[in-house]
């Protein structure tokens, strides 16, 4: 449902872009460099299907569940993060905004259009997952400090005025990651911040509203591959604690979609 909204709202946004046109001068479109800035919505989708899972005997597959006496300790998880020991009860993950500044640079071919960009900037969404023992729950949270990314755009103008384009590349997020947990008992460490890679691709729309200044709308969906962080718990002994499992996320894909609008200033 997340995704047909924003596609709707960005299609929507894009059809009516063309009518804002307003430079007669249209040879020089959309050729040479451009230095944007961008914001808008982002919603992750990470919101069902998750679990944590667990690396009980050391082999770096996570593959089984702590167990007490031939018993899992670990009952199903539920995606957010919970909200108390006591039920299988998760808050949803938050979707939030995004800014970034963005410099690129076109080349006009006729009504044709090819270029690049890079970007750097952050959205605030978070993404949490929750495992549950009947005594306590055990939280995975994930969260961009800061994102970037670098790609290619093609796209038609019609004779200048607007672009339509699509658009697609490498993506990059620092991620701050978290773990929480009501368990008193047992030593918990985890791995702090982790960089994650991958890709966006989507598509939008661009119309000149002055000499030098155009307006964009854009939807883009961007999938980053999280894989660096783990988390340990180890109950204590003497002289040291004994490793009970490591646990990670059971899908390491962070994947948002986002619908932005620019503002750019082309030279």
């Amino acid at each position: 449902m997340k995704f047909i909204a924003l596609l709707a709202v960005t299609t929507a946004a894009v059809a009516a872009v063309p009518a804002m046109a307003q430079s007669n001068d249209r040879s020089e479109h959309f050729n040479g460099g451009y230095i944007s800035v961008v914001g808008g919505k982002t919603m992750q989708n990470n919101d069902t299907g998750e679990s944590l899972v667990f690396d009980t005997d050391g082999d770096g597959v996570y593959d089984n569940i702590p167990q007490v006496g031939g018993v899992d300790v670990f009952t199903a998880g539920c995606n957010g993060a919970a909200r108390s020991a006591a039920a299988l009860d998760c808050r949803n993950d938050k979707d939030g905004w995004e800014y970034y500044a963005r410099a690129g640079y076109d080349r006009r071919m006729g009504n044709f259009v090819i270029g690049g960009l890079i970007e750097a900037g952050k959205n605030d969404s978070t993404d949490s997952v929750s495992g549950f023992t009947p005594t306590d729950f055990y939280t995975m949270t994930r969260k961009a400090k800061w994102n970037a990314g670098a790609r290619l755009r093609a796209g038609y103008t019609p004779n200048g005025g607007a672009l339509f384009y699509v658009t697609g590349g490498g993506a990059y997020a620092r991620l701050k990651n978290s773990f929480s947990t009501t368990d008193a008992v047992n030593i918990i460490s985890d791995s702090g911040n982790s960089n994650a890679w991958g890709w966006s691709a989507g598509g939008g729309a661009e119309v000149m509203v002055a000499k030098n200044l155009s307006l964009g709308v854009e939807y883009l969906y961007t999938d980053i591959k999280d894989d660096d962080y783990a988390a340990n718990i180890a109950a204590p002994a003497t002289p040291s604690a004994v490793t009970l499992a490591d646990v990670q996320r059971s899908n390491q894909n962070f994947r948002t979609h986002s619908v932005r609008g620019s503002l750019n200033f082309r030279f």
